[in-house]
């Protein structure tokens, strides 16, 4: 798990991190024997002081692919954070019942992930079934994938009848550019004003530390969907060596946002609609 020095700022008040993982404690929230990769335990308490440390005063836990469909480990911790500040994005399947579909939504759910990047979660033959049965229920799906699975399926991904929401601003590679096909369909999906862009940017870049070059891409979301962004951590950064700071991580937010009124849309108000704070 990475330390956190402070940022420059801190955020503004009610500010929500909108993607992050809580892993363990593993004796009572064991892995699946399924992951594709072994992080070490970051716990509720952890990811209080660095949310402290940066201002965050709301959250969402996204289950992460390590935890399967178990979603235990992910509604405990909304349980300990509370629901007046935290909500989850939940890994299920069609084995899932509407009966525990609601108890979900009241332990603080408000989506389900399908990660075609990690693997262990829900198979993507699923995904209009899984839909329909989300609508009434007010979800959305979040989606994780590279740039070029992601134009694949940005087509099918519109005509759902939920709201999407795009891991990792959709995993397109920085260095490709903004002319690039993936990046254009990834503009195409935003257009339908029923999908959403999570700005958390360090996964796309292509020169890597500081993760500094995704801010040409960051820029064109926050301009063109200010509505429709919102930011997060990404902690503890699974899989990440070097693993970023997550204040400079919100550093880098704040000089590419640098209009504050905007900045408040993205870190307060997008994530109080979308996630019905």
């Amino acid at each position: 798990m990475s330390p956190t020095r402070p940022p420059k700022q801190k955020a503004p008040a009610l500010t929500c991190d909108c993607h992050f993982h809580i892993f363990g404690p593993y004796d009572k929230y064991p892995l699946s024997a399924r992951r594709t990769y072994d992080p070490p335990p970051a716990l509720v308490p952890d990811y209080l002081v660095m949310a402290d440390l940066l201002g965050i005063q709301r959250m969402v836990v996204v289950q992460a692919s390590v935890s399967g469909t178990d979603n235990a480990v992910t509604l405990d911790a909304v349980r300990q954070f509370g629901q007046h500040r935290a909500r989850a994005v939940a890994v299920i399947d069609d084995r899932f019942t509407d009966a525990a579909l609601k108890q979900m939504h009241e332990g603080g759910v408000r989506g389900v992930r399908f990660n075609l990047s990690s693997g262990n979660g829900t198979p993507i033959e699923q995904l209009e079934t899984i839909a329909h049965r989300l609508a009434p229920l007010g979800w959305h799906i979040q989606v994780y994938t590279e740039g070029e699975t992601l134009a694949e399926m940005a087509p099918a991904l519109a005509k759902l009848p939920v709201e999407i929401v795009i891991d990792h601003c959709g995993g397109v590679k920085a260095g490709l550019g903004r002319e690039h096909p993936q990046f254009r369909a990834l503009l195409g999906l935003l257009d339908t004003g029923r999908a959403w862009i999570k700005v958390c940017s360090y996964r796309v870049s292509s020169t890597g530390q500081p993760w500094a070059d995704p801010a040409p891409n960051v820029r064109a979301f926050v301009a063109g969907y200010p509505e429709r962004c919102v930011w997060g951590t990404d902690w503890p950064h699974p899989q990440m060596n070097p693993s970023p700071e997550a204040g400079l991580l919100l550093d880098q937010f704040f000089e590419w946002v640098p209009d504050a009124a905007t900045r408040q849309r993205i870190l307060v108000d997008n994530p109080a609609k979308l996630y019905g704070f």
